[in-house]
Protein backbone atom coordinates (compact mmCIF):
# COMPACT_ATOMS: atom_id res chain seq x y z
CA UNK A 1 0.00 0.00 0.00
CA UNK A 2 1.79 3.05 -1.14
CA UNK A 3 0.02 5.78 1.10
CA UNK A 4 0.14 3.45 4.00
CA UNK A 5 4.09 3.22 3.58
CA UNK A 6 4.07 6.93 3.71
CA UNK A 7 2.33 6.86 6.97
CA UNK A 8 4.61 4.46 8.18
CA UNK A 9 7.60 6.80 7.45
CA UNK A 10 5.59 9.43 9.52
CA UNK A 11 5.18 11.13 6.48
CA UNK A 12 1.24 11.62 7.19
CA UNK A 13 0.25 12.49 3.62
CA UNK A 14 -2.67 12.06 1.49
CA UNK A 15 -5.48 11.29 4.02
CA UNK A 16 -7.85 11.15 1.07
CA UNK A 17 -5.72 9.29 -1.21
CA UNK A 18 -5.24 6.74 2.16
CA UNK A 19 -8.94 6.32 2.12
CA UNK A 20 -9.52 5.86 -1.40
CA UNK A 21 -6.72 2.90 -1.19
CA UNK A 22 -8.41 1.51 1.47
CA UNK A 23 -11.97 1.21 0.12
CA UNK A 24 -10.23 -0.23 -3.20
CA UNK A 25 -8.81 -2.74 -1.14
CA UNK A 26 -11.90 -3.22 0.55
CA UNK A 27 -13.51 -3.64 -3.07
CA UNK A 28 -10.94 -6.13 -4.04
CA UNK A 29 -11.43 -8.24 -0.84
CA UNK A 30 -14.79 -8.57 -1.31
CA UNK A 31 -15.14 -9.57 -4.62
CA UNK A 32 -12.36 -12.40 -3.71
CA UNK A 33 -14.51 -13.79 -0.86
CA UNK A 34 -17.84 -13.93 -3.18
CA UNK A 35 -15.54 -15.60 -5.31
CA UNK A 36 -14.54 -18.09 -2.65
CA UNK A 37 -17.68 -18.68 -1.70
CA UNK A 38 -18.67 -20.08 -5.26
CA UNK A 39 -16.19 -22.64 -4.93
CA UNK A 40 -16.31 -26.07 -3.13
CA UNK A 41 -13.12 -27.72 -1.27
CA UNK A 42 -13.10 -31.02 -0.59
CA UNK A 43 -11.03 -32.77 2.27
CA UNK A 44 -10.95 -36.42 3.68
CA UNK A 45 -10.01 -38.45 7.15
CA UNK A 46 -6.54 -39.83 7.02
CA UNK A 47 -8.18 -43.17 5.24
CA UNK A 48 -10.31 -41.26 2.71
CA UNK A 49 -12.91 -42.98 3.47
CA UNK A 50 -15.01 -40.21 4.89
CA UNK A 51 -14.92 -37.10 2.66
CA UNK A 52 -16.61 -33.55 3.45
CA UNK A 53 -17.28 -30.81 1.20
CA UNK A 54 -17.26 -27.05 2.04
CA UNK A 55 -18.05 -23.89 0.28
CA UNK A 56 -15.52 -21.33 0.20
CA UNK A 57 -16.90 -19.48 2.86
CA UNK A 58 -15.99 -22.75 5.44
CA UNK A 59 -20.10 -23.99 5.37
CA UNK A 60 -20.22 -27.46 5.33
CA UNK A 61 -21.85 -28.55 2.15
CA UNK A 62 -21.54 -32.66 1.87
CA UNK A 63 -20.52 -35.53 4.10
CA UNK A 64 -19.48 -38.53 1.86
CA UNK A 65 -19.22 -41.42 4.36
CA UNK A 66 -17.90 -44.99 2.68
CA UNK A 67 -19.98 -47.79 3.22
CA UNK A 68 -16.79 -49.89 4.63
CA UNK A 69 -16.13 -46.80 7.00
CA UNK A 70 -19.90 -47.69 8.55
CA UNK A 71 -19.00 -51.37 8.53
CA UNK A 72 -15.27 -50.74 9.90
CA UNK A 73 -15.85 -48.17 12.31
CA UNK A 74 -17.38 -47.54 15.87
CA UNK A 75 -19.37 -44.51 16.75
CA UNK A 76 -17.01 -42.65 18.08
CA UNK A 77 -14.36 -43.36 15.62
CA UNK A 78 -17.13 -42.53 12.50
CA UNK A 79 -17.47 -39.33 14.51
CA UNK A 80 -13.68 -38.56 14.76
CA UNK A 81 -13.04 -39.11 10.79
CA UNK A 82 -16.20 -36.54 10.16
CA UNK A 83 -14.45 -34.21 11.88
CA UNK A 84 -10.84 -35.04 10.74
CA UNK A 85 -12.87 -34.59 6.90
CA UNK A 86 -14.68 -31.61 7.93
CA UNK A 87 -11.06 -29.82 9.27
CA UNK A 88 -9.21 -30.90 6.01
CA UNK A 89 -11.63 -29.70 3.95
CA UNK A 90 -11.81 -25.88 5.64
CA UNK A 91 -8.44 -26.18 5.82
CA UNK A 92 -7.59 -26.19 2.66
CA UNK A 93 -10.63 -23.66 2.13
CA UNK A 94 -8.34 -21.44 4.77
CA UNK A 95 -5.31 -22.28 2.30
CA UNK A 96 -7.40 -20.77 -0.68
CA UNK A 97 -8.49 -17.67 1.32
CA UNK A 98 -4.91 -16.79 2.09
CA UNK A 99 -3.62 -16.97 -1.21
CA UNK A 100 -6.13 -14.85 -2.42
CA UNK A 101 -5.09 -12.81 0.69
CA UNK A 102 -2.08 -12.55 -0.86
CA UNK A 103 -3.21 -12.16 -4.54
CA UNK A 104 -4.46 -8.54 -3.17
CA UNK A 105 -0.62 -7.60 -2.45
CA UNK A 106 0.31 -8.98 0.22
CA UNK A 107 -2.41 -8.41 2.69
CA UNK A 108 -1.31 -9.21 6.29
CA UNK A 109 -2.62 -12.03 7.22
CA UNK A 110 -4.88 -13.22 10.30
CA UNK A 111 -1.97 -13.08 13.53
CA UNK A 112 1.00 -11.24 11.29
CA UNK A 113 2.74 -9.55 13.50
CA UNK A 114 3.25 -6.81 11.13
CA UNK A 115 0.33 -4.06 10.53
CA UNK A 116 1.24 -0.79 8.07
CA UNK A 117 -0.92 1.21 9.99
CA UNK A 118 0.14 0.46 13.08
CA UNK A 119 2.91 3.42 13.70
CA UNK A 120 -0.17 5.78 12.74
CA UNK A 121 -2.68 4.83 14.75
CA UNK A 122 -0.03 4.50 17.76
CA UNK A 123 0.50 8.27 17.23
CA UNK A 124 -3.41 9.28 17.37
CA UNK A 125 -3.91 7.47 20.49
CA UNK A 126 -0.63 9.42 22.10
CA UNK A 127 -2.13 12.66 20.77
CA UNK A 128 -5.46 11.69 22.42
CA UNK A 129 -4.00 10.64 25.82
CA UNK A 130 -2.38 13.85 26.16
CA UNK A 131 -5.08 15.61 25.61
CA UNK A 132 -6.81 13.91 28.49
CA UNK A 133 -3.85 14.53 30.87
CA UNK A 134 -3.67 17.89 30.12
Amino acid sequence: MKHSEAFNAGREGDLHGMIREVGSLVDAFAEALGELDGQKVTGADGTGRVVATVSGSGRLLHVRIDPRAMRDLDHVALGRAVQEAVGAARGAMAESLSEAMGALGGLSQPGSDHDPLAPYFDAILREGDHGRNG
